[in-house]
């Protein structure tokens, strides 16, 4: 890969769909040389996201986008589409994905997985988390209807990941892919969500977390924009508090 390429231009935070762009691009820097990115923060505190030089680079309002000054500052939203846009331009000897012409059955394989995620456990999660942590009162039946259902979404990757599979994707035991990309920042906020009993009830799915985290680039995409430490429980209490004022300050912006 060219030397001469311009760092790309990531806008994020420390949530899981910025953690799946931070992590992606980390994997493709140390896989090519002279690819670099250039992470910039937005507070969500001051609704650095709804600002309009952002809402031009992404008309939803949300994390993560970028902007890639080696295709004419051409910007995507939506983090599976960021990552698929990275693979179709920068990982060009597949090496987190597959062949679309020579793998056809793993490449398929990979965007079914990443569907599976992006359209079920990410809302789905994301719900078990705003009804455990973040609403104003406790709704017994939320939190319960969505906690089962994110379960439920754990339980068909803890049979995927099953009989030593490794990776969402490709034959065997498969290979490390954008798929894993796409759903470990989520899965490994499963304590968050208020998922109990995880390790014991999806013990192939907490090998796969621990198996991704153990990557150089992914510890490093991690830390984008800052890395933050383990909390204690009352720690992720005032956390939760604080979060809770800000989204129910600006529900309805």
């Amino acid at each position: 890969m060219s030397s001469e390429l311009k760092p790309i231009k990531l806008y994020t935070a420390g949530t899981p769909n910025g953690y799946k762009a931070s992590i992606f691009l980390e994997e493709l820097k140390a896989a090519y040389p002279g690819f670099t990115y250039e992470p910039q923060s937005l507070s969500f505190a001051k609704n650095e996201q709804k600002e309009p030089w952002f809402l031009k680079i992404n008309p939803n309002g949300r994390i993560p986008a970028i902007s890639d000054p080696n295709r004419g500052d051409f910007n995507v939203f939506e983090s599976a589409a960021l990552i698929l846009y990275l693979i179709q331009h920068y990982d060009k000897e597949y090496k987190f994905s597959f062949d679309p012409v020579n793998e056809p059955d793993a490449y398929s394989e990979a965007l079914q997985w990443t569907f599976f995620i992006h359209g079920g456990i990410g809302p789905m999660q994301g719900q078990s988390n705003h009804f455990f942590r973040y609403a104003p009162e406790k709704i017994p039946y939320a939190i319960k209807r969505y906690n089962d259902e994110t379960s439920r979404l754990y339980s068909v990757l803890e049979s995927r990941l099953s009989n030593g599979r490794e990776y969402l994707a490709g034959p065997g035991k498969g290979k490390f892919s954008f798929a894993d990309v796409n759903g470990f920042p989520w899965v490994r906020g499963y304590g968050w969500a208020g998922i109990q009993n995880f390790e014991a009830d999806f013990p192939n799915v907490k090998a796969w977390l621990d198996r991704i985290e153990a990557r150089p680039a992914v510890y490093e995409g991690l830390g984008v924009p800052s890395r933050g430490k383990k909390m204690t429980k009352e720690e992720e209490e005032k956390a939760a508090e604080e979060a809770r004022a800000w989204i129910l300050g600006n529900s309805n912006k």
